[in-house]
């Protein structure tokens, strides 16, 4: 039958909607002009009885909907290491949208399974892990941390001759987990999920950048038996600092135990030759957790989860029934997500690999890399502003003012910031107190962009220094 009149016309303005979007938002201020409040009286409500025209469904949602939006997508947004989902990513989500494949297996979806396979092959390459690794798509890199847990999870119970998938985890040999005292709460997440609990670690302690000690690593495992997963971190929060992988993980091989690096954004450092020697050894962990949305700037939701041995992700993931397609020539995604119905999220990625080819996106990872050591040199040189983290990537952590005072000129300053609109960076509490945190991670962002950063920061910490007397 095709599309009606009505859809026709909905489909186009919401192109064109998205377009005009992306052309001015990088001259809007970034914080939403409203709040949850008069968001939900513009656009909640009660449904209507009688349906309405398409086309002026998605106007009333621009319309309604605009003054709510935070804009991620600006050049000048510095916030929790968020991706700018580049146009060309964008481009290729529509069609996904348009396509609507559930994309589990290449049997019923062959174009986006081997886009997806496509994909996998490519970053997998680009980071420098081995070639044989299974890897699957997931929603990102909280996902992708659980699936590895879980996967490490269904590897070391069976070398203790306990099949969990069949008996479950009551009366299961015990499984140790250490984790570095700073881990991001996505892996205390992901070994919830799995089961494991988020409590029952063993916490190495850290250095001034956040990163695991190698001394008290070996100090805390030497006495730990029977199956050991060790999750290490490739991009603290807030410095972007690296584990000593090189160090850690034949401590951990002695031991047997699973090794899994959560890389979310800093694991794309190792896309870059004159940089890779940050994350030395990282190539030989077990399993690995990245996102797609942070630093290759794929529109959400995608990230990865990658394991050295396929077959372990496969049992703890797959889900066969008899009504389900069975294997063929490419490996389906189905086979090592936790998904059975899953859009083709790997797609948007597949563009935009393409679009900018290695060299493309080894030249965005430098150059914010670059960006981000700028930053932290002008910020170094405002008197009493502190930067804390010797950058290892993109993040920039600093504080302003001293002592008891930083307690309250930091969160003053960085909503001074935010008033202003220009720029947004974020907050976050390291060291001793609250920081601000700058994430240079947009495929846009330039040099005259963290200029405008840097500028605002400057007036933001005159004008609150000048009204606490801190001058």
């Amino acid at each position: 039958m095709g599309l009606s009149k009505g859809e026709t016309a909905a489909i186009m303005r919401a192109v064109e909607h998205s377009i005009s979007y992306r052309q001015n938002v990088s001259d809007q201020k970034i914080l939403p002009k409203i709040d949850a409040a008069e968001a939900t009286r513009l656009l909640g409500g009660t449904l209507n009885e009688m349906g309405q025209d398409a086309a002026a469904v998605i106007d009333t949602i621009v319309a309604d909907g605009d003054a709510g939006l935070m804009h991620f997508v600006s050049p000048r947004f510095f916030g929790y290491v968020v991706g700018a989902s580049h146009p060309v990513g964008l481009a290729a989500d529509i069609l996904c949208s348009a396509w609507g494949q559930n994309s589990a297996y290449a049997a019923a979806t062959p174009t986006s399974v081997v886009m997806e396979n496509a994909v996998c092959t490519w970053v997998i390459d680009l980071l420098g892990l081995p070639s044989e690794c299974g890897v699957g798509i997931v929603t990102g890199a909280t996902l992708g941390n659980t699936a590895a847990v879980m996967a490490a999870r269904n590897a070391l119970l069976r070398r203790s001759n306990w099949d969990v998938e069949a008996q479950g985890l009551f009366g299961a040999p015990e499984i140790q987990v250490v984790i570095g005292a700073e881990a991001h709460s996505a892996t205390a997440a992901a070994l919830r999920y799995a089961g494991l609990g988020a409590e029952r670690v063993h916490r190495v302690r850290t250095d001034d950048q956040g990163r695991m000690r190698t001394d008290d690593f070996r100090e805390t495992i030497k006495d730990l038996n029977g199956p050991i997963l060790v999750i290490l971190q490739a991009g603290h929060i807030n410095s972007g600092g690296y584990d000593p992988f090189a160090e850690i993980i034949p401590i951990a091989r002695k031991k047997q135990a699973w090794v899994h690096v959560d890389g979310a954004f800093g694991l794309w450092v190792n896309a870059v030759p004159e940089l890779s020697h940050r994350l030395t050894g990282v190539e030989d962990a077990d399993s690995w957790a990245v996102d797609l949305h942070k630093w290759l700037n794929a529109p959400y939701d995608a990230g990865m989860v990658i394991t050295r041995d396929r077959e372990p992700l496969v049992t703890a993931m797959s889900a066969k029934a008899a009504y389900l397609p069975g294997a063929g020539a490419v490996q389906d995604m189905g086979d090592t997500v936790p998904e059975l119905s899953r859009r083709a999220r790997g797609i948007p990625s597949y563009a935009i690999l393409k679009t900018m080819g290695k060299r493309g996106v080894r030249e965005m990872v430098a150059r914010h890399c670059e960006l981000a050591q700028w930053v932290a040199a002008e910020l170094s040189n405002i008197p009493g502003l502190t930067v804390l983290n010797d950058v290892a990537c993109n993040q920039v952590a600093f504080h302003c003012g001293a002592g008891a005072a930083r307690d309250v000129l930091t969160p003053a300053v960085l909503d001074a910031i935010h008033q202003e609109g220009l720029v947004y960076p974020s907050h976050g509490d390291w060291r001793g107190g609250p920081i601000i945190r700058v994430s240079v991670i947009g495929h846009q962002t330039s040099k005259a962009d963290v200029e405008v950063l840097v500028a605002s920061i400057k007036r933001a910490w005159a004008k609150v220094a000048a009204e606490n007397n801190a001058v």
